[in-house]
């Protein structure tokens, strides 16, 4: 997801080595807490909670100094924190400053700028580990407000513009902020019975806003709204009333995107002018859990997911959702130099009526920069739904940067999206598949053609015409390189490939659109013609969208369980026709 940090937080437990040595290698930097929390720990209300537990004071000191000497000696490990949202007691929390003090060569100023430290510290081995710094719980010494009072959040939807606003938080590092998370509908038929599979209800409030009433099961689950009545208008609805699970779930994958990746967007914003960090709470859930998370309990990513891993670029272009300043985001440890950034709006007709491009760009190391604003919204002829395309290209016109918004008006809604299901949009499509024993490697070419198409076999000597919008012709050669496939590459023969050896449903004079949402599952037919799906699956890419011409390469890796023959690599979108794509296992 490209985060660099994960919290293990203090109502878990510490995790196996195997754990912190892969995070080692990945450079993830781990937040360590102790077995504390505010929920047990003093300051949960229902039921209360004993400020003193555990009752073992001894014991938790013994494991904890046990804890010390596992972990001390792991790179990632980044700093101790005595737990969350609570500090222990404070006869622990005495013992653990001291266990946890530092060395004085890790103190300020640094030896190098006192080279008598040298020859006047003690045997560093006293030290249980003396390199980190210990923080007595997870909103003090500097977190959120930094005295203990409540001061990270906020955990429900929130309207994606807030996030980039000065008033969203008030404080430098937040140690945990979450929203919504609702799993695909796979999952939810996976792991409920069928009376779990009703959406909520949708009530309409006095002021105009819409509450959601899910079914009991949800709410034993812990579902989180996708509105919050007074404030932000319903984030599924806004799509058009869900006509059951499936629309549900999949309007809510748009809705988990667009408030992730806007979260992340508004912190890298505002970068070491007003934030140093952020972590969400949470990345995942140990059950079927229906609030934060980026991959349910059966290890299915949600929108959110590729939502924050697009955010999170170490080298990012963005849009800034409440000036529309397109701004360059660069944390890495070289300037970006005569570097450009185009931005293209293209709407539901497949019109582009908007485009800008600045060149020469100098971002600093560790820096956010604004490049330009985005004036299409305050155009003329502006459509209340339309899509923004933004690409970061380096000195050799190679693109380090892709960002796709869906994006409507100040005051509207997504529902001309609805109508825009209809039409569908022709794809081609190039597949290669690699076996290593039962590790199988999938590289798929998806394209959105536009222009000339060029069938194979009994089409090829008709010429499908399919009109474009009306551009220059060097901004169009930029904006859409045209690769056109008609063959199929594969390792597996399929018993039945004509769908994918060839293009298929082209229609003279077709205007060229946005093939919106395109999302990759693997899948298998069990012994009683049931779709199933394979998990887990690594996608490089997913949940995607191409403008006209545009083309992506996506690749997809995962086990093979015994016994299964013929995955399938299954594509569906907003406004394509579903795919199977087949492989044959030996």
């Amino acid at each position: 997801m490209n985060f660099n940090m994960i919290r293990c937080w203090g109502g878990g437990i510490t995790e196996r080595p195997e754990f912190y040595e892969n995070c080692d290698r990945r450079g993830l930097l781990v937040w360590q807490e102790f077995w504390i929390t505010g929920d047990n720990n003093g300051r949960g209300v229902n039921p209360p909670s004993d400020p003193e537990w555990p009752l073992d004071h001894q014991l938790f000191l013994t494991c904890a100094k046990d804890t010390i000497k596992l972990l001390r000696n792991y790179a990632s490990l980044a700093l101790w924190v005595g737990g969350n949202e609570q500090h222990p007691a404070d006869d622990l929390n005495k013992v653990l400053i001291d266990y946890l003090q530092l060395h004085p060569y890790f103190e300020i100023p640094l030896v190098s700028e006192n080279p008598e430290l040298h020859n006047s510290v003690e045997d560093p081995s006293r030290w249980l580990d003396g390199t980190r710094v210990y923080i007595q719980g997870s909103l003090w010494d500097g977190f959120a407000k930094g005295n203990g009072d409540f001061s990270d959040g906020p955990y429900g939807i929130q309207n994606p513009a807030d996030f980039f606003k000065d008033s969203f938080y008030a404080y430098g590092f937040n140690p945990e902020v979450g929203s919504v998370g609702m799993p695909v509908a796979a999952t939810i038929k996976a792991t409920m019975p069928p009376e779990a599979w009703v959406i909520p209800d949708f009530i309409e409030e006095d002021d105009g806003y819409l509450a959601e009433v899910p079914n009991p099961t949800w709410q034993y689950h812990k579902y989180i709204a996708y509105s919050d009545p007074g404030k932000v208008h319903d984030q599924i609805v806004s799509y058009g009333e869900p006509k059951d699970l499936d629309d549900f779930c999949e309007k809510a994958q748009l809705a988990n995107y667009i408030q992730y990746r806007a979260l992340m967007e508004g912190w890298t914003s505002r970068m070491w002018t007003k934030y140093t960090g952020v972590l969400i709470w949470k990345n995942q859930n140990p059950w079927t859990g229906l609030r934060g998370q980026f991959y349910d309990h059966l290890h299915d990513q949600t929108g959110a997911f590729f939502g924050v891993r697009s955010a999170c670029e170490p080298i990012h272009v963005q849009l800034n959702l409440d000036t529309y300043n397109v701004e360059v985001v660069n944390t890495t440890s070289s300037p970006l130099e005569n570097v450009s950034v185009e931005g293209s709006v293209w709407c539901l007709d497949g019109s582009m009526p908007y485009s800008q491009r600045m060149d020469n760009i100098t971002v600093p190391v560790n820096k956010t920069l604004t490049v330009f604003q985005m004036a299409y919204p305050t155009s003329k002829d502006a459509q209340p739904v339309y899509f923004l395309l933004l690409k970061l290209l380096g000195s050799s016109q190679h693109t380090l940067s892709r960002n796709f918004y869906w994006l409507h008006l100040p005051g509207q809604n997504y529902k001309a999206l609805e109508a825009f299901r209809s039409e569908k949009i022709p794809l081609s499509i190039n597949m290669t598949s690699t076996l290593t024993g039962r590790m199988c490697q999938v590289r798929i070419v998806v394209e959105n053609p536009t222009g000339k198409v060029h069938l194979k076999g009994d089409e090829a000597s008709e010429d499908t015409s399919i009109s474009s919008p009306s551009l220059s012709s060097s901004l169009w050669s930029r904006l859409c390189p045209c690769f056109f496939v008609s063959k199929i590459s594969k390792l597996f023969p399929a018993e039945d490939s004509q769908d994918i050896h060839k293009v298929k449903e082209f229609h003279k004079n077709q205007t060229a659109k946005v093939a919106f949402w395109l999302h990759f599952s693997v899948v298998f037919m069990n012994d009683g013609g049931k779709e199933m799906r394979i998990l887990p699956v690594n996608y490089s890419q997913n949940y995607i969208s191409l403008i006209p011409g545009e083309r992506m390469d996506v690749i997809i890796s995962f086990e093979v369980p015994e016994n299964i023959k013929n995955p399938l690599v299954k594509l569906t979108g907003w406004n394509i026709q579903e795919k199977n794509l087949s492989l044959s296992v030996p």
